[in-house]
């Protein structure tokens, strides 16, 4: 197919698939997306928020591995699907770290993993008539932690997936915010021009003087620490720069012919602005979407490394380096740099799609 046969879009994305770097970003991205919309179906600690904690378990090495006794869980707990769609599943089974065990006729006798060495741990019987299940060697099972475990005896790698899932929520819902009130204003400031123009670009500069992170760290302690509010606090402080891109090219667009010619026809400033002059800005602002998205996520660590994003026992990367900060120095230092290094990655790979995006919108770049 010719170039002249190719529709804008088409060749958006002929020219962005000729970036090989920008390609990779792309699928590291829709790898990590992927954990984030499946996490509690991937994720070895499919629990809400991978929060299954063994103490004896604390800081073990990638790839430790250990047996452990399933009991029947008695105490079951109604979720919606919604909230076992974000959160996770409540576990079947209650899970007994243990190094020896023997099965009799009434049940099995374990003893429990204390981590010390010896172990010297204690010794317990499990009964099969307390769970109304036979208690065998199928209630044994050998569990493997790949990424190792935190100070709580955590699944590391649970965690990190589970932490996933708050980084693009945070990045998209405040992408949303962002586009709303920035292309609002933006395209309502150049398109009437005038005492609008001026009382919006005064409002924006208002903004722009606040550092990012203070405004965000004020609106989060107004709005209060949690979930929702992190959402908020970031989207309503990353749509100022929307706006400002917003608005430079409305003004070059509007003094278009076709522009005119639609005035002339009669048709009203919305549908001017929305089906005529924003169809033609969508290049630049998705470029600035895909580097406010990796903004979103290092403004979301930062909040949670603080202690003021999604509060504990939620799995945020950046909570988990403020837990695990002072290990560095140690043996232990994978606790924090596993974290740190998939809040790199992820925003690293938005940024070289954001380059690619705009080399591919970019007409005077054309081959």
């Amino acid at each position: 197919m010719s170039k002249q046969n190719l529709s804008p879009l088409q060749l958006v994305w002929k020219k962005l698939v000729q970036n090989k770097i920008a390609i990779l970003g792309l699928l590291v991205i829709s790898a990590f997306l992927l954990i984030a919309v499946a996490g509690p179906i991937l994720r070895p600690d499919s629990s809400p928020k991978a929060n299954v904690q063994h103490l004896e378990l604390a800081r073990k090495p990638p790839g430790f591995f250990v047996d452990v006794l399933l009991l029947p869980n008695l105490q079951s707990t109604s979720q919606s699907f919604l909230q076992e769609f974000i959160y996770g599943f409540q576990p079947e089974f209650t899970e007994i770290p243990i190094v020896n065990y023997s099965i009799s006729e009434n049940g099995i006798e374990v003893e429990k993993y204390t981590g010390n060495e010896p172990n010297n741990g204690k010794i317990e019987s499990f009964y099969s008539v307390d769970f109304d299940q036979f208690l065998d060697e199928n209630s044994i099972q050998r569990k493997q932690y790949w990424l190792g475990t935190d100070r709580y005896g955590r699944d590391m790698l649970s965690r990190l997936m589970g932490g996933t899932w708050i980084s693009f929520a945070v990045g998209f819902i405040s992408i949303v915010f962002s586009l709303v009130i920035g292309i609002s204003l933006g395209s309502a400031a150049a398109y009437f021009g005038g005492k609008t123009d001026d009382l919006i670009m005064w409002f924006i500069n208002v903004i722009w003087s606040i550092p990012t992170l203070l405004l965000v760290i004020a609106m989060t302690l107004a709005l209060g620490k949690g979930f929702w509010q992190v959402f908020v606090a970031v989207g309503l402080t990353m749509w100022v720069e929307v706006a400002r891109v917003v608005r430079g090219q409305v003004l070059s667009t509007k003094q278009m012919e076709f522009i005119e010619a639609g005035k002339s026809f009669g048709f009203t400033d919305a549908r001017i602005i929305l089906r005529h002059i924003l169809p033609n800005v969508t290049g630049p602002i998705i470029v600035i979407s895909a580097s406010n998205f990796a903004a979103a996520i290092l403004i979301e660590a930062g909040l949670s490394f603080l202690g003021l994003g999604a509060q504990p026992p939620q799995a945020t990367w950046g909570k988990m380096i403020a837990e695990h900060k002072g290990y560095i120095i140690t043996g232990d230092a994978y606790l924090a740099i596993f974290p740190g290094v998939a809040i790199c990655l992820l925003v690293l790979s938005f940024v070289l799609l954001g380059n690619g995006l705009r080399d591919a919108f970019d007409t005077k770049n054309v081959k």
